[in-house]
């Protein structure tokens, strides 16, 4: 973690001021703790990144082998410390996602070439340079690593440690990554020029992401693009939006849609899993100002 986040981040539970204490810093901090001096609650920072999660031991819970490669990061007794803790009396869920982050993390740095994201790089930078950024859903990076090149300070949230670690290890000095839920992020009321949210419709209740994402703006841009398919069975969201009401919720956010993506787009967006199979989308691109 660059020492300068400090600066932009608040406690994702109450909205209170963070303290740092590190334990291994080079370039910047490799291992840490965030404090929060109201509420108490303790964000460790390993292996350069943050974990800024308003229920660690639930994460945890959900990623049991993650939490053995967390251990094995861990040099300093604080850090080891914290995370046995964590782990006393935890109640393993069935389903470990640490599997499948990893897979998609490699999945996605082998197709960090696909002419997607070609295309997202070109409408941004058709865009007045930004001061502050903020992608959901980061990944490993390939978009907010880009933006880093022509904006002052980037940041990137996503759940998944594996992806946060390909994307810190081509950050540049005025970007940084945390892992994060959207819901509960560490921003506070921070104002951006430009947010992104790629293909993350499906992740949490479309509406209330995209109110949120409004309240973090009032003067600037915002590109989101999805396919639209929001199967994910028990774990489907309960409101999806298709293309057109995505549109008229963000003019009812008070955005302006900008011209060329006033109409909805079909851009492919093709990726190879393996030599035998593929996912390919048809995605739609909105981009829209403040």
């Amino acid at each position: 973690m660059n020492e300068s986040t400090l600066k932009f981040i608040k406690c994702p539970k109450c909205n209170g001021i963070i303290d740092l204490e590190v334990y291994e810093n080079k370039k910047e901090i490799i291992e840490g703790m965030l404090k929060c001096h109201k509420c108490e609650l303790i964000f460790p920072i390993i292996d350069k990144i943050p974990i800024m999660l308003t229920d660690f031991k639930k994460y945890i819970s959900e990623h049991r082998i993650l939490s053995g490669k967390l251990y094995k990061l861990a040099s300093s007794k604080e850090v080891k410390k914290f995370l046995k803790s964590t782990l006393e009396d935890i109640i393993w869920e069935n389903n470990d996602k640490s599997g499948i982050e990893e897979r998609w993390s490699q999945i996605y740095n082998n197709n960090k070439n696909n002419k997607f994201y070609k295309i997202i790089k070109s409408h941004i930078e058709k865009i007045p340079k930004s001061k502050l950024v903020l992608e959901y859903g980061s990944s490993i990076g390939i978009i907010s690593n880009h933006i880093s090149n022509i904006s002052e300070n980037v940041f990137g949230i996503d759940k998944s440690f594996s992806a946060i670690q390909y994307a810190k290890k081509n950050q540049n000095n005025n970007s940084d990554y945390i892992v994060s839920d959207f819901a509960a992020h560490p921003f506070g009321n921070k104002k951006f020029d430009l947010i992104i949210g790629l293909n993350v419709l499906e992740l949490m209740e479309p509406k209330i992401l995209l109110k949120m994402m409004s309240n973090q703006i009032s003067n600037g841009h915002l590109i989101i693009s999805d396919p639209y398919d929001y199967d994910r069975g028990i774990n489907s969201v309960k409101q999806p939006m298709n293309e057109n009401i995505l549109r008229e919720k963000l003019v009812e956010f008070k955005f302006k849609i900008i011209n060329n993506t006033k109409k909805p787009s079909f851009t492919p967006w093709n990726l190879k899993l393996y030599d035998r199979a593929s996912l390919n989308y048809k995605v739609d691109i909105v981009i829209a100002k403040k």
